[in-house]
């Protein structure tokens, strides 16, 4: 069985206010109780994206620069083993818009984005085992629960329309399976994200409707505790209402990528992932790589 150590997932690779485009594998994994992961990561996305999905612009190009700290620390709850997330990002983006006149438009934001903050279960499949006992269990099938906080921290100015936070709280509460087939993992996940309401949006009060997400992962695991993936996922809905005036603003995307993992000594791995729009009706279409380094330990 693959060592613990390498199977904590690195879910902090799309901490930008990207709600529901996360493609995140591995996140209701089996681990040992009593882990504390340390993980530092670089994202780098082109296209047609903003930190705030609820503002989709026309002919709209985006560059951005992202590092992100992450602390994840397990535990046990009820015999039941739970876990808790913290992801910190800064932003460095430059982007342009070409206006109906012709005119191009060019803009740059650098700043702290919104905080995340992840707190699951595993409410089947997956007891609170310690550092021991946990290198006899075998992974089968796993059920769990989890809340991601999106936190308003990120930077933002009232009187502009392209900010690196969001001014608003958001809430996802998800579900997630995980089945284990020899050296095969399956994954599935379905959320909802809820926002609270922005205010301060150019002088207005900016609304958005639920945005849905679900995702599915597999990954295949070598001997040498190295491992590739296959991720997608598809999210939709999210109209938004501007001083009650609905626009035609609503989300329907599915996104794919590819993830590679591999351990470079014991307790530290290194992960790369990129992933592409393979549909998309209104914005949001982007490509992104990611660079990840994890260390973990008890």
């Amino acid at each position: 069985m693959p060592k613990f150590y390498h199977l904590l997932p690195l879910v902090f690779l799309f901490s930008l206010e990207m709600f529901s485009q996360d493609l995140e594998p591995r996140v209701y994994a089996n681990v040992a109780k009593n882990l504390n992961v340390v993980a530092i990561g670089y994202v780098f996305t082109n296209g047609n994206v903003l930190t705030d999905p609820s503002l989709p612009i026309t002919d709209f190009t985006l560059h951005s620069h992202n590092a992100a700290v992450n602390y994840i620390r397990t535990f046990g709850l009820s015999n039941k083993l739970a876990r808790v997330q913290v992801s910190v990002p800064y932003t460095f983006m430059d982007g342009s818009q070409t206006r109906t006149n012709g005119d191009v438009l060019t803009g740059s934001r650098t700043g702290f984005a919104d905080m995340k903050i992840r707190f699951g279960i595993n409410l089947l499949g997956s007891p609170a085992l310690d550092k021991s006992e946990f290198k006899d269990f075998e992974q089968k099938t796993i059920l769990g629960v989890s809340l991601v906080t999106s936190v308003p921290t990120g930077k933002y100015y009232d009187d502009k329309q392209v900010n690196i936070g969001t001014n608003r709280w958001a809430f996802k509460p998800e579900i997630g399976v995980s089945k284990r087939f020899a050296h095969v993992y399956a994954e599935a996940y379905g959320g909802i994200w809820f926002y609270t309401d922005n205010n301060d949006f150019l002088g207005k009060k900016l609304e958005q409707k639920p945005t849905y997400s679900l995702q599915a992962h597999a990954s295949y695991y070598f001997k040498n505790h190295m491992w590739i993936g296959f991720n997608t996922n598809w999210f939709f809905g999210g109209k938004t209402i501007t001083d009650g005036v609905s626009d035609d603003s609503e989300i329907d995307n599915w996104r794919v990528g590819g993830t590679f993992s591999a351990p470079v000594a014991k307790g530290q791995s290194v992960k790369f992932q990129y992933h592409i729009g393979a549909y998309t009706n209104n914005g949001l279409n982007y490509y992104a790589l990611s660079l990840a380094y994890q260390y973990s330990f008890f």
